[in-house]
């Protein structure tokens, strides 16, 4: 299965200065991000949501960030704020991962702005009614405009996890995996993933 990717805008526009503005003064009890120019405002993910997301995290990080019992060399940050495109597009994607070489200083210092514009090599949405379509439509045309390489969506309720693979500008379905298996799942897939864990309550 692939999801096409648009035709890029040959437009030079920038993002209104209200929208800038109530992007700046977003409560902070709300995720905000800017989708092509327009604001759109979300609830702190619910519990399931965020027990998913903090398990997955935790599960790819010691092997592949810090190099325990894997290979490292990725950066892997919970919920970034992604700057993206000429707008810009502001994302804020549940799990994000760079290779290492494309983002050797990922704090940096004093001075460096709190989001990332430099876009990430994966991404992970965990699925929730409210972010669904946006997750599998909007976002994802960015992400496939931004050359992001793989894209993972985690579905809490159903239990499922869909691998997406950017082929020549289109998304493919590489891998769908659900319940309890033990997986591979690219770009990680030098460790077997225990999905069980991923739902572990």
């Amino acid at each position: 299965m692939a999801i096409r990717r648009p035709p890029e805008s040959e437009s030079a526009e920038r993002n209104a200065p209200s929208v800038e503005a109530a992007f700046q003064a977003a409560p902070e009890e709300k995720v905000a991000q800017i989708l092509d120019g327009a604001l759109h405002l979300s609830p702190r993910p619910a519990r399931a949501h965020a027990n998913v997301a903090s398990n997955l995290g935790g599960i790819l990080t010691a092997p592949f960030k810090f190099g325990r019992g894997g290979p490292g060399g990725w950066v892997i940050i919970y919920e970034p704020e992604l700057h993206l495109g000429p707008r810009p597009d502001k994302l804020v994607p549940d799990l994000a991962g760079w290779r290492r070489e494309r983002l050797p200083h990922a704090v940096g210092g004093d001075e460096t702005p709190a989001h990332y514009d430099l876009a990430p090599d994966w991404v992970c949405e965990v699925l929730s009614e409210r972010t669904r379509r946006r997750d599998k439509g909007q976002k994802m045309r960015i992400y496939a405009r931004e050359g992001v390489r793989h894209v993972w969506h985690v579905d809490p309720l159903a239990r499922t996890l869909d691998v997406f693979r950017l082929t020549q500008g289109e998304w493919l379905l590489v891998h769908s995996f659900a319940g309890e298996e033990q997986v591979r799942a690219e770009p990680f897939e030098a460790i077997e993933l225990e999905l069980a864990l991923v739902w572990f309550e």
